[in-house]
């Protein structure tokens, strides 16, 4: 069990831990709108990254296909030779997009030329049209594949601050908030203790003040003995 830390009972105090609560009750509040959207975010990642894997899985197996049947159809000097002077390229530029406070990737790429003949490195005479689907295929895929690089990268940094964001709550919701509360109500007890504590003393410090005053007591004494004295001279009402 942890120890509870021990606060000075003061007003100081007292109003240091109510900006304390209302700060963290703040604080648990915007963070959990921040998980929330989070979720929701990362949710449609999540499936985006389904329909991306299942094309791109899909597309690489179409190229693989076709590569097997051109090999089976040419030599492999032939294929060599093929792809031995491409005559396109592609250029990758990496930046960060800002996502309730995640840096994820965005990928966005350039072809050196803009023909999209231009991914075919030889010509039709001496290669089968297997080969050409391979390349196409491939071609094809690229795109999906640099797209679901960038979503599955998102999705990592974005389940790794939901969880960071989730502790934060739960650690704010069940140990901060609680904690502060008990210890402002703990300082309240004490301050009400110590102010009836004042107020007794008070009116006994008054008492004594006003008996010194006035001397009550002896007044009251001396009136009580009298009364007294007089019952005792008064001739029995039954006696004649």
């Amino acid at each position: 069990m942890a120890t509870k830390k021990q606060v000075n009972p003061t007003r100081m105090e007292l109003t240091k831990l109510k900006k304390k609560l209302a700060t963290a009750i703040r604080g648990h509040k915007l963070l959990k709108d921040k998980r929330d959207e989070l979720m929701r975010q990362f949710l449609d990642l999540v499936r985006e990254n389904k329909a991306l894997r299942e094309r791109v899985e899909e597309g690489i197996a179409r190229a693989n296909k076709d590569f097997v049947l051109a090999r089976a159809g040419m030599e492999d000097e032939e294929i060599n030779a093929a792809f031995m002077a491409p005559r396109q390229s592609v250029s990758l530029e990496a930046r960060f997009k800002n996502v309730m406070s995640v840096d994820v990737p965005v990928f966005e790429y350039r072809t050196k030329t803009a023909d999209e003949n231009d991914i075919f490195s030889y010509g039709y005479a001496f290669t089968s049209s297997d080969l050409d689907g391979a390349v196409a295929s491939l071609s094809t895929v690229l795109q999906d594949m640099l797209k679901l690089a960038e979503v599955e990268k998102s999705c990592q940094l974005m389940a790794s601050e939901i969880e960071k964001t989730r502790r934060r709550v739960n650690a704010l919701e069940h140990v901060m908030i609680p904690d502060t509360q008990e210890q402002i109500k703990y300082i309240q007890m004490k301050l009400d203790e110590n102010e009836r504590s004042t107020q007794i003393r008070l009116m006994k410090v008054k008492d004594m003040m006003l008996e010194e005053t006035h001397h009550y007591k002896e007044k009251m004494a001396e009136k009580l003995k009298d009364i007294l004295a007089e019952n005792a001279t008064e001739p029995d009402a039954g006696i004649v």
